[in-house]
């Protein structure tokens, strides 16, 4: 598929002498604005109310958003490789703008089937593309910190919600003055969600765009000052081999990777969809929280810096102890959070707070380690494409994790009168999920040769060679 000569990739290659450090605020700019899917607890009540409908229905909203997001990076992976991350991000924040717009009119003509559409389809096929749009240009340009480059990457949309939760509860009171975001119980109006809508979509347009304009993929012969190739391979699992994404996904590893990230999205997703009512839940007394609505808003923007920070610092922390390594504490140490959370996460706000903080640090660690993972078991010649098919796995987790956590409390009672015993069983299944997850990278090994691309030299037409040291 052609694209405009403004988005091709041959208009954005960087002149001799551009300061690599200029592209992680490129990769923030999309990043932070599609990070507020992370947000949509702040006004999920109020569009159950809106809707007159069911935790369920409202939340097969970011559900279909997440799917879309999977197949979306999947089928597109190749696209953005080829054409470069200026195409990506222009496309990314027209899908993600177009969802904003049509949930806004569905929500004021009371249409839940367009918001499905809207946010859901629509800006899920924004998201999809935006995610991984950056994150092959970044490991190119830092191959000597690949955990810090998708770090850098991948942290901007754990952080998202950090933004959108405070302006999100800001803008709906101004919409809705009768909502006040500090008075436990109050709720704001659909016409109030629907406006924030709006207004989200046309400020994330012109972040988006600026991106876009900015970023930059480097030349095909370009290295760090003192970076040797070969160095990577010192580490365990990693080679200086390539797979295509074609062979990729025919090896045990990839499917392995696959389930482990399931796992640990899974896991995480469910928290993070439930955030600001699971706290107002958790030590709610009769009808009545102990916890504010403006706490449990400002609890989804902690989140948010946890998941954001936990992507940038434990991704950089895999530079050092490697991949596997720091998929085993993600996965162990998560197991036993969540049973402290399970069993003793009602007995004290601060074990609630730390316990989950702790768990979204490494839920958001987990999608920032995996592209370096996946340069590290295939090589960087298609890993974008790669990535791509393997968020197939978070668009799993997307249906797996808000059914499991919304079917469970749906089945217990009504919002707004559910407590912390209500949640355990959805908590327990979590511990089982990441017992699988821990299992499954546990047997993961070094990919086997015969995947391997023929090296430039085994190639019989010299115009073959370049073609794999370019961004595809």
């Amino acid at each position: 598929m052609a694209v405009p000569s403004f988005l091709a990739r041959e208009r954005i290659v960087a002149r001799p002498g551009f300061n690599r450090w200029l592209i992680p605020p490129a990769a923030l700019a999309v990043h932070l604005s599609i990070g507020q899917a992370y947000a949509t607890s702040v006004y999920k009540v109020a569009l159950v109310e809106h809707f007159d409908t069911g935790l369920t229905q409202i939340g097969i909203i970011f559900s279909i958003a997440i799917v879309m997001l999977g197949i979306s990076a999947a089928l597109f992976g190749t696209w953005v490789d080829r054409n470069g991350p200026r195409a990506a991000m222009f496309t990314s924040a027209v899908f993600w703008v177009s969802g904003f717009l049509v949930g806004s009119l569905g929500i004021y003509t009371e249409q839940l089937w367009l918001l499905y559409l809207g946010y859901g389809f629509l800006g899920g096929i924004g998201l999809g593309i935006g995610y991984i749009s950056p994150v092959s240009t970044l490991i190119k340009w830092f191959p000597d910190r690949p955990g810090l480059a998708t770090g850098m990457a991948i942290m901007g949309f754990g952080g998202g919600a950090l933004i959108a939760s405070p302006l999100s509860r800001q803008l709906m009171n101004w919409y809705d003055p009768g909502y006040d975001p500090a008075v436990a119980g109050t709720v704001p109006s659909g016409n109030a969600v629907a406006g924030l809508f709006l207004t989200l979509g046309l400020i994330y347009l012109v972040f988006m765009m600026f991106g876009a304009f900015i970023i930059r993929v480097p030349a095909a012969d370009w290295r760090p000052h003192g970076f040797d190739p070969a160095s990577v391979k010192a580490k365990s699992l990693v080679t200086t081999e390539n797979v295509s994404a074609n062979n990729a996904i025919k090896t045990p590893q990839f499917w392995l990777l696959w389930t482990v990230l399931f796992c640990n999205v899974t896991a995480g997703i469910g928290i993070l969809e439930q955030a600001a009512p699971m706290i107002q839940d958790f030590f709610r007394t009769g009808e009545t929280s102990t916890v504010l609505a403006a706490t449990a808003a400002g609890f989804v923007g902690l989140l948010s810096l946890f998941n954001m920070a936990g992507r940038f610092v434990w991704s950089s922390t895999s530079d050092y102890i490697g991949r596997k390594p720091i998929y085993m504490v993600y996965l162990g140490v998560g197991i036993v959070l969540y049973i402290i959370l399970a069993t003793l996460g009602s007995t004290a706000t601060w074990i609630f707070v730390v316990t989950a903080a702790i768990i979204i640090s490494f839920y958001g660690g987990g999608f920032a380690t995996v592209p370096a993972y996946l340069r590290d078991l295939f090589g960087t010649y298609q890993v974008g494409a790669i990535h791509g098919r393997l968020l197939t796995a978070w668009a799993a987790a997307g249906i797996a994790g808000p059914l499991i956590i919304n079917g469970v409390l749906d089945s217990r009672g009504t919002p707004g009168q559910l407590t912390a015993g209500d949640y355990r069983p959805a908590l327990f299944i979590m511990v089982g999920l990441l017992a699988v997850g821990f299992v499954a990278n546990l047997l993961i090994k070094p990919v086997a040769d015969k995947w391997f691309e023929p090296k430039p030299t085994d190639v019989p037409t010299a115009a073959a060679a370049p073609e794999r040291s370019t961004v595809r």
